[in-house]
């Protein structure tokens, strides 16, 4: 999940940015293969990756309003504002599959005061 987490943030703080293609920056074409692990691919080098990955998005954004529009995405032009939130959409969604994959694997599952 960090590797396709890597991805969206690539995909929204580097595409969509800087017009840049998928091909350009190095990342997949589509989320399904962002999934996908290499043989070189360790937890460490995949926490470096998202690291450095977030590093450069904090700087494409450093000099950006909310309300400034990024042109890169498939989808149009967009506000910075939206593409923040639906990060942060796309990153809790995220969370609550590696929550339920933590109980699956620990046999953990929350009790109603736990929550």
């Amino acid at each position: 999940m960090l590797k396709h987490a890597t991805f969206v943030e690539k995909v929204w703080f580097d595409e969509a940015i800087t017009c840049r293609s998928r091909d350009e920056i190095g990342i997949p074409g589509s989320p399904d293969e962002s999934f996908d692990l290499g043989e070189v691919d360790t937890i460490a080098s995949v926490q470096r990756v998202h690291r450095e990955a977030c590093a450069a998005s904090r700087r494409a954004t450093a000099g950006l309003a909310l309300d400034d529009v990024v042109r890169g995405n498939r989808r149009g032009p967009l506000p910075l504002r939206w593409v923040y939130l639906h990060v942060l959409r796309e990153l809790a969604q995220h969370c609550g599959h590696a929550d339920i994959l933590r109980e699956q694997i620990l046999g953990d599952v929350p009790r109603g005061d736990d929550v």
